[in-house]
C-alpha cells in the first residue's frame, strides 16, 4: 500500500481540551500528540488535506459537553481557515456528519487516522472507514488511549487496550504504522 498519495487526508480525531480532564485516568503513548503534530506540520507544508474532527456530546457530565471549555481544540490543533471541521456525537465520525461526502467529493480515497480514543473514536472511526472502501492508516504512536476496567472488573492498562485495539482494526480495516514511516513517506 502507497503511504501517501497527493490527496491523502490527515484525520485528527478529537483533539480537544477535554481529553486531558484527570478523571479520564492514566494513559499511555505520552509522545502521541508530539507525533500528531510532526505530522500535522508535515502536511500542511505540503498542502495536503487536513480535517479535524471534534465531539460534541449529549452528555452534559462529558468532558466534551458544548459549550465548555474541554469541546475547544487544544491550541496546538486549531484548524487552520482552509482545514475542514467536522463535528460528531458518537464516536464514530462518519455517522451523520457528512465527512463521507465531503472527502467522497474530492476524490480523497486515502485516510491517515490520528487522534484519541484509539479503542473509542479511533477505531470506530477506522472500522468505518475501511467499510466504506477508503485505505485508511492509523498511526500507532500518534494516538492513545486509557487504562480500562472491564465488566467482569479486571483492569487493563492502556497499553494492552491500544495493542489490543490496533490489532483489531489491523485485521480488516487498517493499516497500522507509525509516524516515521508516514514521515519517510512525506
Amino acid at each position: 500500500m502507497t503511504i501517501l498519495t497527493r490527496n491523502a487526508t490527515l484525520l485528527i480525531i478529537d483533539m480537544q481540551a477535554g481529553i486531558n480532564h484527570p478523571r479520564l485516568g492514566r494513559r499511555n503513548n505520552p509522545e502521541a500528540e508530539l507525533r500528531m503534530h510532526e505530522l500535522l506540520a508535515a502536511w500542511r507544508l505540503r498542502g495536503r488535506p487536513v480535517v479535524h474532527v471534534r465531539h460534541a456530546s449529549r452528555g452534559p457530565d462529558s468532558v466534551f459537553w458544548p459549550g465548555q471549555p474541554g469541546c475547544e481544540f487544544q491550541p496546538a490543533f486549531t484548524p487552520l481557515a482552509n482545514e475542514a471541521v467536522f463535528t460528531k456525537q458518537v464516536p464514530d465520525a462518519f455517522c451523520q456528519s457528512g465527512l463521507e461526502h465531503w472527502l467522497l467529493v474530492r476524490g480523497i480515497t486515502k485516510l491517515v487516522i490520528v487522534g484519541v480514543i484509539t479503542n473509542n473514536s479511533v477505531g470506530s472511526t477506522a472500522r468505518s472507514a475501511g467499510n466504506l472502501g477508503f485505505a485508511t492508516v492509523v498511526v500507532s504512536d500518534a494516538c492513545y488511549t486509557f487504562d480500562q476496567q472491564d465488566l467482569q472488573g479486571r483492569r487493563w492498562t492502556a497499553e494492552e487496550v491500544h495493542t489490543l485495539s490496533l490489532s483489531n482494526l489491523a485485521m480488516d480495516y487498517a493499516c497500522i504504522i507509525d509516524s516515521a514511516i508516514v514521515l519517510a513517506a512525506n
